[in-house]
């Protein structure tokens, strides 16, 4: 039989197993939070917002700035290797987008109070979810379409991955964009 024949791989299921597999799973499954059964995006993007405040209280600017950057590199290289494992090129299960975006919104917002970071969490989930105008652009930019040769599911390479992230840096990107024109308004 040849590989025209054969049927499209089923795409794997997130779990606790799958999890445990490989360190990229562990990072892009924002260490747990993207396993939730319910709305994970909105999970991840709560759990980044309590490591923030975890985490903000020993970094500095400086410390922030490196750990955003190593994240971003770093989360791009688990997106795309837990990406190929689940056989996906955008899983749902997939966190560490959620989680990076989020940190730098918190992180260009501060000092802000509950009430704004409770602002800029409904923001930015918004902006995921609902993905309107550029942050709708972005997530599509870089998605394979159809199917590869012999029907199987195109490859899920380098730009699948980098993808899996863009998308939340522009939601991130229009969260502090309508942020800040608050803040200017003195809303």
């Amino acid at each position: 039989m040849s590989d025209a024949s054969l049927p499209p791989i089923a795409p794997r299921r997130a779990d606790a197993r799958f999890l445990r597999g490989h360190p990229a799973r562990w990072i892009a499954l924002g260490f747990g939070a993207g396993l939730s059964p319910l709305a994970p995006g909105t999970v991840g993007t709560l759990w980044a917002w309590l490591s923030f405040l975890v985490l903000d209280v020993w970094l500095d600017e400086a410390a922030w700035g490196l750990l955003i950057a190593a994240g971003l590199g770093g989360g791009w290289w688990a997106c795309t290797r837990c990406a190929q494992h689940l056989g996906t090129a955008d899983p749902g299960a997939i966190v560490w987008d959620e989680v990076i975006a989020f940190w730098i919104v918190l992180w260009l917002l501060t000092p802000a109070g509950l009430l704004e970071q409770t602002l800029a969490f409904a923001l930015f989930r918004f902006f995921d979810a609902a993905k309107p105008g550029p942050v709708r652009w972005a997530d599509g930019l870089f998605k394979r379409r159809g199917l590869g040769a012999g029907g199987q599911a195109p490859r899920i390479g380098w730009a699948q991955g980098f993808g899996i992230v863009f998308d939340d840096l522009v939601a991130a990107l229009c969260t502090l964009v309508v942020l800040a024109l608050l803040r200017f308004a003195g809303v």
